[in-house]
């Protein structure tokens, strides 16, 4: 695979999105850096995409993607092909957060972030692969949190989301091992982003009168996100890593973060416990990407 690779991101207006798609650019690579009406909505951040684009030369496209409508998403990978002729990298990124006690969650509310930040990672990854099956390579990117495998009072839909997220990332590194494709994880602490201030909050909160002290947790939980100091773009340069490490040489999971919340020391222990059941159920060899797979792909 050439050094310089197409890669689509969703989500890519303001946060982890935007900060990825102006660090692969930078290294030579090709993006296309998506979002929910660039010309509404977004159009000044994709204004402010496309200005740096030209400023310094970089390989910067913008195009519309909203990651909850089967034919946006496809429309968005169709147009990706007829301008670059392939996609070898599809990041995942698009998703926001719910604060509020669980049942103060209303249904439709509960429905939409599932949608958004599980449903959008299977709609995109279903209109790529494909393409990536034609190639014989390519990798999906899912950029999950440390509230994928932690339970966060007062986040736990947005924890459902990730941990969702991560199980059908895991699930497509296994089943996509013989096809030459990869499937990763990333997993962000708590960062500044705009994800917090564009936080959903939960609407029945008559359905928390009697919860007492249980109440103040949400604030106290938001917080602690929003006091973080550490510098996002520490989330991009390992997405920049990743993408170009070796093909057969990525791990599934790369945690990014300035804590130290146990999340390591569960995914240990998990590739652990996942190894042995695949080893029980004689799937070692099916779900294994090695190196001789890779190069017959080439």
């Amino acid at each position: 695979m050439s050094s310089k690779q197409v890669v689509l991101i969703t989500g890519s207006s303001t946060g982890f999105g935007r900060l990825i798609a102006e660090t692969l650019a930078r290294h030579g690579h090709i993006v296309f850096a998506s979002m929910r009406d660039p010309q509404g909505k977004n159009a000044k951040n994709a204004a402010e995409l496309l200005v740096l684009a030209e400023r310094e030369s970089l390989g910067i496209h913008t195009l519309e993607l909203d990651v909850t409508s089967d034919a946006s998403v496809e429309n968005a990978i169709r147009s990706v092909i007829a301008q670059a002729g392939r996609i070898d990298v599809a990041i995942n990124n698009a998703g926001y957060a719910l604060s509020g006690l669980t049942e103060a969650t209303t249904t439709e509310q509960a429905q939409r972030i599932m949608d958004t930040n599980f449903m959008g990672c299977q709609r995109v990854n279903r209109a790529v692969l494909p393409h990536m099956r034609h190639q014989r390579s390519g990798l999906l990117m899912h950029i999950s949190s440390g509230a994928g495998r932690v339970v966060v009072p007062s986040f736990v839909f947005y924890c459902a989301s990730k941990f969702a997220m991560e199980a059908l990332a895991e699930g497509y590194s296994y089943e996509l091992a013989s096809q030459g494709i990869e499937s990763v994880i990333v997993e962000p602490g708590a960062y500044q982003t705009p994800v917090f201030g564009n936080m959903v909050i939960a609407a029945d909160t008559q359905r928390t009168e009697t919860y007492g002290i249980s109440n103040d947790i949400p604030k106290k939980v938001s917080a602690a996100f929003s006091s973080t100091t550490a510098n996002a773009q520490e989330v991009a340069d390992v997405v920049l890593q990743i993408i170009e490490t070796p093909v057969g040489q990525k791990k599934l999971r790369y945690r990014v973060s300035p804590y130290d919340f146990g999340v390591d020391a569960i995914n240990d222990v998990a590739a652990k416990i996942q190894a042995e059941f695949l080893g029980a159920f004689n799937l070692v060899a099916e779900t294994t990407f090695t190196q001789q797979k890779a190069a017959a792909s080439d």
